[in-house]
């Protein structure tokens, strides 16, 4: 009886063994050597948050306008970058000062957090984790958004009403008017540029962030950013349709849709047993009787006048027949 060769036993760390062979083989090349799992965070929540809070903004000035209406007309405007920078203040001061969003970075789902913190760890395993804005990054942030805007507000508004731009005496102040200018101008292009990089890269929105490093990011991983349309369409419906009106209407004349829709009338007998004494427009007695011309149809001054100067071919309500001159009631015939 021959003898058969049995299968060798494998060592118990043989499945290890293999298993660290082969290892490397599995895991990408961009994994092995990254400890940071890349999250893009989305542009149009960012931008979306930016336009909220300036809707935020706008809401409660409106609000706060209404306190002063009762107050001397025109003395609101003289102080209204005070009243910016003082609303900008109060959403700083409850939101970025205490650790929270602002309203409108709340309702997209994200935060600001310090990316220098995160670069210099370089342990983030979701790109979502890091601490939030140091203190120093949340008071140059006021400085930047309450106090630079407001400061450059009040430049504006001074210059132009001194008339630097416009000044040919003094030179130091045209000078200062060329400056603003240039800077203005040099802030517009820095803008346009980084709004370029935002768009590439998803970071940043702005210069303030961009120099801050303050980035936005998710503030919960498992919330979802829901937007229905269904309000959006019903006044974007709306707003076409009002606008088709006001183009239309002052186009149509009602005496001349009357008198296109009079022969399609069912009640022919009592537009010919109409009061004749009525005015034709107001249906009311005439105020300061005039009388057209050539049919003696009698109107008010006001409604004949108002008529005839809208339309040089204006036709009688009553007759179609044209107006070439109007009359006052027992009185002289006027062009």
């Amino acid at each position: 009886m021959s003898s058969t060769t049995l299968p060798s036993v494998p060592p118990q760390d043989a499945w290890t063994l293999t298993s660290h062979k082969l290892l490397p083989r599995w895991i990408p090349l961009s994994l092995s050597h990254q400890s940071t799992i890349p999250i893009s965070i989305s542009r149009v929540n960012q931008v979306d948050a930016a336009r909220l809070d300036i809707e935020m903004s706008a809401m409660l000035k409106e609000q706060l306008v209404k306190v002063f209406t009762l107050m001397k007309p025109g003395m609101l405007f003289q102080y209204e970058a005070e009243l910016d920078a003082f609303l900008e203040f109060l959403i700083w001061r409850f939101s970025i000062w205490v650790d929270k969003p602002t309203p409108g970075i709340a309702l997209m789902n994200l935060r600001y957090r310090d990316e220098r913190a995160v670069e210099s760890r370089g342990k983030v395993r979701t790109g979502l984790e890091g601490p939030g804005l140091t203190v120093a990054q949340k008071l140059w942030y006021c400085i930047a958004t309450v106090g630079g805007q407001y400061i450059w507000a009040r430049l504006q508004t001074f210059s132009a009403f001194r008339r630097w731009g416009d000044t040919e005496q003094r030179p130091l102040a045209r000078r200062l008017w060329i400056l603003i200018q240039r800077l203005e101008g040099i802030y517009r292009a820095a803008s346009f540029g980084n709004l370029l990089i935002f768009l590439c890269t998803g970071r940043y929105r702005n210069l303030i962030e961009r120099v801050l490093r303050a980035r936005l990011v998710y503030g919960s991983p498992n919330m979802n950013r829901a937007v229905s349309f269904e309000y959006m369409n019903r006044q974007l419906v709306w707003n076409e349709f009002s606008e088709m009106l006001l183009l239309l209407l002052p186009l149509l004349n009602s005496s001349s849709m009357r008198n296109l829709l009079r022969p399609f009338s069912k009640d022919k007998s009592s537009s010919s047993a109409e009061d004749s004494t009525a005015c034709p427009i107001c249906q009311a007695t005439p105020v300061i009787p005039f009388v057209a011309l050539p049919c003696q149809h009698r109107y008010c001054y006001y409604c004949l006048r108002t008529r005839c100067a809208a339309a040089s071919s204006f036709r009688c309500s009553r007759c179609s027949e044209p107006v070439v001159a109007m009359q006052r009631h027992g009185g002289a015939s006027t062009e």
